[in-house]
Parts: structure tokens; sequence; C-alpha cells
């Protein structure tokens, strides 16, 4: 069951708000086992854009189990909410390529906080 994504960052309630997209991705692992974030919600002129990253990932595939989690890799948690559905990934930092890597760059550059 997908993780609940914080609610819009204008404070509003935008749950029925069908164009509405936030994306957030999770990084944990690494040496110091530290955990960052980012996150993103377009603005709507850029809903277009956000929307063919996020349509671009395959959602439905499950990783391979024997990818290289060892100790000190980094693990990726990719949420995202598009027009009412949500969406949720959990990667290995060896299976971060492809459209996966895509999404999560954009938000990493998105993201300025």
């Amino acid at each position: 069951m997908p993780q609940q994504i914080e609610p819009p960052s204008d404070g509003s309630d935008a749950t029925d708000d069908a164009d509405r997209i936030v994306i957030a991705v999770v990084r944990t692992g690494g040496i110091a086992g530290l955990r960052r974030r980012w996150r993103v919600e377009p603005d709507p002129e850029q809903i277009p854009e956000w929307a063919a990253l996020v349509e671009r990932c395959p959602w439905d595939e499950h990783p391979d189990p024997s990818a290289d989690t060892g100790a000190d890799r980094y693990v990726w948690s990719i949420h995202a909410v598009i027009h009412d559905t949500q969406h949720e990934q959990v990667l290995p930092d060896a299976l971060l390529h492809g459209p996966w890597r895509e999404l999560v760059d954009a938000v990493r550059a998105a993201d300025t906080d």
C-alpha cells in the first residue's frame, strides 16, 4: 500500500484536484546511513512535462531481489501522486537507471530548498 505524501505545500486541500502532481524521493543508506529527501509539486504549466516523466517509469515492475543491495549502498524510495493515483517504488541503487534515473534527477534538481 502506497504511503501518503504530505499535503500540498501551499496548505490547501488539493485531494480533489485531478491535475495535482507531487513527487517525493527519499534516499537512504550510504556509509553514514543518512536519509535525504527531495520533493516537487510543479506549477500547472509544468504538469505535462512532469506527468510524462512519471508515466515513463515502470511502476508495476518488481525489482530484481538479487540486485546489489550490499552494505553502504543507497536505496531509493520514489512516491508520486499524479491525477489522483498514487505510485510507489523502492529501488536499490544498482537499478536506478533509465526513466527512474531521469525522474529522480529531475526531482533533485527541482527541489532547491
